[in-house]
């Protein structure tokens, strides 16, 4: 039987060139939240490196690998030894000449449990992202949305650019997912930070508040913090505020924008049942009006 609560954690960091110092990094963090009590705890998307997504080069390639692999392995025992949850964020090679960027979660006990592999892949200044991954695979009746049956909770993992879009939060909480993570790499271009920087974040904190309360369920969102430089570019200041929201859209931790931290937040079943109740979006979708969505456009040709 299911704890009336849970506990999760995320851990913010700064990245380096050296993938071991990262994963020590990540550790640490995981080390932290789990002493103050985290039972499931996230890492920010592709902690292994840098963002190298920035611009295109064949060799950056190098830097995927399989699942499970080296950053997995890693991390297993770390899992197993604290008896948490651990969601890791890795560049996967599937296959030859097949990546993606993906989400492993290993349970409590260290066991692999599943990947997610990202929908939705962006392609902006900078976030170069469709010329190293593929997009998961809609396949199935869930469509490559899936959740994770963990030992303290039922989860659902999505990742940054995912998280604009309303159809993947809503498939995944219809699975019956109590959380949705998104780890996540997202900041500013230097040049635009003074006209739009505060906008930008406020509006990456209120969609993903939108989801929390258009299904009920909590949300929490670990970004990456740090100024990345990029030869030929401006580079990118990764803007953290990693943050967790609770079924009411109420921020109930948030980490700052310059600095690594960890968060911690207690997640209450019954609470998170009220607000359905109160607020039964859930009971009152109309499924037998919504086959139009399906269309790329409905304006015309």
């Amino acid at each position: 039987m299911m704890s009336k609560t849970f506990t999760i954690g995320l851990v913010q960091q700064a990245c380096v060139a050296d993938k071991a110092a990262n994963i020590d990094r990540a550790v640490a963090g995981i080390r932290e939240a789990a002493a103050r009590g985290a039972q499931i705890v996230c890492l920010q998307e592709l902690f292994g490196s840098p963002y190298f997504c920035k611009i295109e080069a064949t060799e950056r390639f190098e830097l995927a690998e399989p699942v499970p692999g080296p950053t997995i392995e890693a991390l297993q025992p770390v899992a197993q030894e604290l008896g948490v949850v651990v969601i890791v964020p890795v560049f996967e090679r599937r296959g030859p000449g097949v990546y993606h960027n993906s989400a492993a979660v290993l349970d409590a006990d260290g066991s692999l449990l599943g990947v997610y592999r990202k929908m939705h892949i962006p392609d902006d200044p900078l976030y170069l992202e469709k010329y190293y991954f593929a997009p998961g695979d809609a396949t199935g009746p869930t469509r490559g949305f899936r959740v994770f049956d963990t030992r303290f909770a039922r989860i659902g993992v999505l990742i940054c650019w995912d998280q604009w879009y309303p159809e993947g939060a809503r498939i995944t909480s219809l699975l019956g997912a109590e959380v949705l993570f998104y780890p996540t790499a997202i900041g500013w271009h230097p040049r635009e930070k003074d006209a739009v920087g505060a906008a930008q974040v406020d509006a990456w904190r209120t969609v993903q508040r939108g989801h929390a309360i258009a299904n009920g369920v909590y949300v929490a969102a670990p970004n990456r913090v740090g100024f990345e430089a990029e030869p030929g570019t401006d580079g990118i200041e990764f803007f953290g505020h990693s943050f967790i929201s609770d079924p009411f859209g109420r921020i109930v931790a948030e980490a700052p924008a310059d600095k690594p931290a960890v968060l911690v937040a207690e997640c209450d079943r019954a609470m998170m049942e009220d607000v359905r109740r109160s607020w039964p979006f859930l009971r009152d979708r109309r499924i037998d009006a919504y086959e139009p969505i399906l269309a790329r456009y409905l304006g015309g040709a």
